[in-house]
């Protein structure tokens, strides 16, 4: 018997519970999609849980899966890109995960293997909700920008997207097919980049949404130049500000119990965690997949890698530690 509890007030998630044994593959997936599109962040508890049946369920929903090159985390399952989460003990601010890649995810799952006893909650905010109260100038400014995200590149990464370590200015202006960045140089180096609206249409309802990587980078990297808006101009102080006083009230903890696991709509969802107490008590699978029942953002680019199968995106060289 499987039960749903819709979201209330203080709690963004609907609530899937297993009353007796059951395996989250006993869901219909008509009905898992139905509670996708509705609600958007769902927390399972109760179901017996093991890493096949978590790979199962990840795989029943979704068409491909991508690596995420953060450091800090371990692999689960190779075969099946299943990573752990970071495994530092910081809290991090609210974020969609990598949002700050053209092949943002459509959504993220999270498996409870072991529980901490203390802290560690990972925290849900609803990105539409964040919009509806932030102050109308605010609001205003936000409708109206885009940001731009700016790197420099490494030549193994300038070699993966041009085929070239040190591609000339004809290459970069005529990009290969499916390549999600536009090209320039800065200071002598080879730069890509890509944006995307500050507010913009999750996947499955009409109303704008606030989830990008603005509230990590300035709270957590301290950085002020990543994103910028579109002219290179940093996003004032005062407006990010705007969007965290704005989200922290409906910022929702999930106290992990062994076994938990939680989708989210990473179109419309953000997520974060409180600080760590132990490290070695808290253990969590994750999994970041393009849906089967997607509906891309127009701004995607067509037949995108990342929806044909395991996307690893190349990285720089990292000195041997």
């Amino acid at each position: 018997m499987i039960s749903v509890l819709p979201p209330e007030p203080g709690r963004p998630y609907a609530i899937v519970a297993a009353e007796g044994q059951a395996s989250p593959l006993d869901l219909p997936e008509s009905t898992f999609i139905d509670l996708y599109k509705s609600h958007g962040a769902l927390l399972f508890r109760g179901f017996d849980m093991d890493l096949a049946t978590f790979t199962a369920f990840t795989a029943r929903h979704c068409s491909s899966s991508v690596f995420n090159e953060s450091p800090d985390r371990l692999l689960v399952d190779r075969e099946n890109n299943i990573q752990s989460v970071n495994l530092g003990v910081d809290p991090f601010p609210l974020h969609p995960e990598l949002s700050r890649e053209p092949w943002k995810p459509d959504v993220c799952f999270f498996w409870c293997m072991s529980p901490p006893s203390r802290g560690g909650e990972t925290v849900v905010c609803d990105g539409v909700e964040i919009v509806r109260r932030l102050p109308p100038p605010v609001f205003e400014e936000l409708r109206s920008r885009r940001l731009y995200y700016t790197q420099i590149m490494a030549p193994e990464v300038c070699r993966y997207w041009l085929g070239s370590a040190e591609p000339d200015d004809e290459t970069m202006r005529n990009p290969p097919a499916g390549c999600p960045y536009t090209f320039f140089r800065l200071n002598g180096r080879v730069a890509r980049s890509f944006n995307r609206p500050a507010l913009h249409k999750p996947m499955f309802t009409n109303d704008l949404a606030f989830g990008n990587f603005l509230l990590f980078a300035r709270y957590y990297l301290g950085k002020k130049n990543f994103p910028t808006f579109e002219r290179g101009e940093l996003v004032p102080d005062e407006l990010v500000a705007a969007v965290k006083a704005a989200s922290d009230p409906i910022t929702a903890p999930v106290a992990w119990r062994e076994s938990d696991f939680i989708v989210l709509d990473n179109s419309r969802f953000m997520h974060g965690r409180n600080a760590i107490v132990e490290m070695s008590e808290r253990q969590i699978a994750s999994f970041f997949g393009y849906l089967n029942f997607a509906e891309p953002d127009a701004e995607e680019i067509p037949d995108a890698p990342w929806r044909r199968g395991m996307f690893k995106p190349p990285q720089p060289a990292r000195p041997a530690r």
